[in-house]
């Protein structure tokens, strides 16, 4: 497996790679592509993909650049794994948060409020995207107005029927959700005065945590800054952690899935 990371990663480079020994392959990283690789050079990723083919068996892609994980798939002859493209998608991380999820939840028309910066988290998109797969499944939406949810996710929500609520106030999604889903704002993706100006807008401390339901879950796909102080990770709602190891045992059953058509043993 080779991990070809344009941007920088701790959880989704480590638990890849993680998984590729676990299941007794081998790894060629580079943990800064942008620097590290002829990309600083002027090739393009059409060219860095086809160079690396031969090198390997798959592909984990994270980039800047929204499309870039399809665009390296048209020109890859073998498996691309999408670890994050810019503002666009993180399909892998979207399927550990519904394995987490669904570990705790067996029925399927639970509310989940999504907080935070939502309009270019890409874990938000990909996850919101998955859920709608289940109709009863509620949404709050709780961000500054210019930081919320896309047109498009806001279209899908209509066509699949799901109830979705928008809200800038933080009590209104504590109060009605099962699942808190927060997120972080995002200092790559924003413009130094927008960073400054919703950076610590919403913050789960001992106060929200009176607010939640008794048995509401905190989910968080990390890293945090200051939206859960360290003092709440003490509390039995608050899976984040679990919520990452997760991520080790979702990545090493879809690397699984690409190898059986190739032969490997997978006992």
């Amino acid at each position: 497996m080779i991990t070809l990371f344009y941007e920088p990663s701790t959880r989704t480079r480590m638990s890849f790679e993680s998984a590729m020994l676990k299941l007794g392959g081998s790894v060629i990283s580079t943990e800064n592509a942008a620097e590290f690789s002829s990309a600083i050079k002027g090739e393009t990723l059409e060219d860095t993909i086809r160079v690396i083919n031969p090198y390997c068996d798959v592909i984990v892609i994270r980039h800047p650049q929204s499309g870039t994980a399809d665009l390296a798939s048209k020109v890859s002859k073998v498996p691309v794994i999408n670890a994050g493209d810019g503002t666009g998608e993180h399909p892998t991380q979207a399927l550990l948060d519904l394995y987490t999820i669904f570990s705790k939840f067996k029925k399927r028309d639970f509310t989940i409020a999504m907080i935070g910066e939502l309009a270019t988290y890409r874990s938000v998109h990909s996850l919101s995207y998955l859920l709608t797969l289940f109709p009863k499944i509620k949404f709050i939406f709780v961000s500054p107005k210019k930081l919320g949810i896309l047109p498009e996710l806001r279209e899908r929500l209509k066509k699949s029927g799901n109830q979705f609520t928008e809200t800038d106030k933080l009590e209104k999604g504590l109060k009605e959700a099962d699942i808190v889903y927060v997120t972080r704002i995002q200092k790559e993706r924003l413009t130094k005065a927008d960073y400054k100006k919703y950076f610590g807008v919403y913050v789960i401390n001992k106060n929200t945590l009176k607010i939640m339901k008794k048995n509401a879950l905190i989910m968080h796909p990390l890293p945090r800054i200051n939206e859960i102080i360290p003092e709440i990770d003490k509390d039995p709602r608050a899976i984040y952690f679990e919520e990452a190891a997760n991520g080790l045992y979702i990545r090493m059953a879809l690397l699984t899935y690409f190898f059986t058509p190739l032969g490997f043993d997978n006992s």
